[in-house]
């Protein structure tokens, strides 16, 4: 969504899939880079920067309707969305000017903010579609019907009721073969407010709308083939992974092998809906297809490596930790209590010490917090930090009861003289996932990748 042309040829992937007969339901992301401007609009508005917003929406209109004229060739529907565009564009103002009086930016009117980028692409993709002669109807994701709580910026659907409202309002639509254009991220609580669904939410709508449809399938396009054994530009000889199951993918996306909603494949798997992720330039090629249960074949016990990066190690130590109940509890209340969110947790067993892994950004705030919380208090001693470091994951389902997998792990980076600072393995044995120093992370990923010939899937 990153272009007016890109969208026409989006809109003629759906029209070619109708022409094949599939019922389709259409959710569509806002235009690349939107929601980011949004949230520094928003911030903007709450400083009273009101000059600033002026020329923010006059941009933001710009870059919308040159959209539309490389999406949209029919002059008639053109200007219908062109209106529709300038609509939304004074109803978002609108709620800027509220911001700049009160001078508060509530979780609430933020989520409102965020939901124009939706509100503004899905119009387009609906009016290229009627260009093409479809019948076609826009929606966002609370008109159609997906209620959530109100945990605003990270909304969770309720599901049961979100069904129910999905089912009586799409399916007669399916049967009279309209094409339901709906905004990605966008949802709403019981009483209408609008809510998100957090980074990656089109993917979760997506998830959404399928389990409560019964789909065949849900395809989520993107710019690659699929989910990789390896990040291309860090291993030159990864493959595209042709199938994987649920927690495999769920493992991959969460450390970064595509930006999806963490949760977005639960409603999916949940209804034991294949979800298909493709290419919308390449949409000759199938894709990766993720489904519930996977055949393993023999010796195929790693699939995939992933590494991230922007990271830093923490490591809170102090004799006075050991034996003493609720240690960990307290350094995690403390983090918690920051907002703080721990990606990777480690303590040995003597519990002298606890290692973890936080966002880089965050390391200053971390490492302040936890020594005024707990240093001088006979529990921990000292409070260390590297911020030169980096996570390789190393994920596969058929890890699990294959001896000697972490072994060749580990011999294969030893062999290149790297060494690891921090290791995790939950007993689910999806997903090994260490430390090593960020100028060392590219080379153990190809080392790992070298040893388990992912090149040959």
């Amino acid at each position: 969504m990153a272009t007016g042309e890109n969208i026409r040829h989006v809109a003629n992937l759906i029209a070619d899939h109708v022409g094949q007969g599939y019922g389709v339901v259409a959710v569509i992301s806002a235009l690349e880079g939107v929601t980011d401007k949004l949230i520094g609009a928003a911030e903007q508005a709450r400083k009273g920067k009101r000059d600033y917003l002026d020329e923010f929406k006059q941009g933001l209109l710009k870059e919308h309707l040159i959209a539309v004229r490389k999406a949209i060739e029919n002059k008639r529907m053109r200007e219908e969305v062109e209106q529709i565009l300038k609509t939304t564009i004074d109803e978002l103002e609108k709620v800027w000017t509220g911001i700049i009086y009160v001078g508060e930016l509530t979780s609430k009117s933020r989520d409102y903010i965020l939901s124009f980028g939706e509100r503004l692409s899905t119009p387009i993709v609906w009016g290229a579609l009627r260009a093409l002669e479809l019948n076609a109807q826009y929606f966002t994701g609370g008109e159609i019907g997906i209620v959530t709580d109100s945990n605003f910026g990270e909304a969770s659907p309720l599901m049961n009721v979100t069904k129910h409202q999905v089912k009586e309002r799409i399916e007669p639509l399916l049967e009279k073969g309209v094409v339901s254009v709906v905004t990605g991220y966008i949802a709403a609580t019981q009483d209408g407010i609008t809510t998100t669904l957090g980074r990656g939410g089109s993917d979760y709508t997506a998830t959404i709308l399928g389990a409560a449809l019964a789909a065949d399938e849900v395809w989520i396009w993107t710019d690659v083939d699929g989910l990789m054994t390896s990040d291309p530009k860090i291993v030159s000889k990864a493959k595209m992974l042709p199938e994987l199951s649920f927690q495999e993918a769920t493992e991959m996306t969460i450390f970064g092998a595509k930006a999806m909603h963490p949760r977005a494949l639960e409603p999916a798997m949940e209804e034991n809906i294949p979800v298909r992720i493709r290419n919308v330039f390449n949409p000759e090629n199938s894709g990766t297809l993720i489904v519930k249960k996977q055949k393993i074949k023999r010796g195929d016990a790693v699939k995939a490596i992933t590494l991230v990066k922007d990271v830093a190690l923490v490591n809170v130590s102090g004799t006075g930790m050991v034996g003493t109940p609720g240690t960990a509890a307290k350094v995690f209340d403390v983090l918690g209590r920051d907002n703080i969110n721990i990606l990777m947790i480690s303590q040995s067993v003597s519990e002298a010490n606890i290692s973890l892994v936080i966002q880089r950004s965050l390391l200053e705030r971390a490492v302040s917090t936890l020594e005024i919380a707990l240093l001088g208090r006979g529990l921990i001693r000292e409070v260390a930090a590297e911020d030169d470091v980096c996570v390789v994951a190393v994920v596969g389902a058929g890890m699990k009861g294959t001896p000697g997998v972490a072994s060749r792990i580990f011999t294969a980076i030893a062999r290149k003289g790297i060494n690891v600072r921090m290791i995790a393995q939950g007993s689910s044995e999806l997903n090994i996932s260490f430390v090593v120093k960020e100028t060392d992370g590219e080379e153990a990923a190809r080392a790992i990748h070298e040893e388990f010939k992912l090149n040959k899937i």
